[in-house]
């Protein structure tokens, strides 16, 4: 038996999603409560913005279950819905205009023998994230996309309408620009 290349995904909501196609109301009403959650907080790392995350998220699914029918099933449709919300996001941002690992944000040590440890880590994450949230569009974008998204270069450089080694060269800036701020915070709770 032979595999094919691009098999078919067989989706946990295929149900559903058959409904949708079919225009039943109750069934994308089921695919929005499904997905919604998550689509919000990927048009929000991209965004930085509730309201705008919001409408992107909204649009997203109005726009996923308009053409419903063009997915054809050889992925999840949660990662083919979440490519119509951050292409949207980015829209927003418009052409001009991050779980983070630890090995991608320098040598913060932490002392596990703490009991503290898990609260400690916990608040220096989200102190990355603030971090990336205050990086230029540009910046926050690319790291979102590659960090939290989990998307590779190759698929950022089409998501974004640029060249592979622009990709990894924007992402390598933007990734010194956080460490740069990292560094920064490290400094001053050290003197403080």
């Amino acid at each position: 038996m032979s595999l094919e290349p691009e098999k078919i995904f067989e989706n946990i909501h295929q149900e559903l999603i058959d409904g949708c196609k079919e225009g039943n109301k109750f069934d994308q009403m089921k695919i929005y409560k499904l997905y919604y959650k998550a689509m919000y907080n990927t048009a929000l790392r991209i965004l930085n913005n509730s309201v705008e995350a919001e409408d992107v998220m909204q649009e997203s699914f109005l726009t996923a279950f308009q053409k419903i029918n063009n997915y054809g099933g050889t992925g999840s449709f949660g990662s083919w819905l979440k490519r119509i919300v951050v292409n949207n996001s980015i829209d927003t941002l418009g052409k001009s205009r991050f779980n983070l690992s630890l090995d991608e944000i320098g040598d913060i040590v932490f002392d596990d023998s703490n009991e503290n440890y898990f609260e400690i880590l916990n608040y220096k994450v989200e102190e990355i994230r603030e971090m990336i949230f205050n990086l230029s569009d540009n910046h926050r974008t690319i790291l979102s996309l590659y960090l939290l998204e989990g998307y590779d270069h190759e698929e950022i450089s089409q998501i974004l309408d640029i060249s592979y080694n622009n990709s990894r060269t924007r992402y390598s800036r933007a990734r010194n620009k956080l460490l740069q701020l990292i560094e920064t915070e490290r400094v001053n709770e050290s003197v403080n």
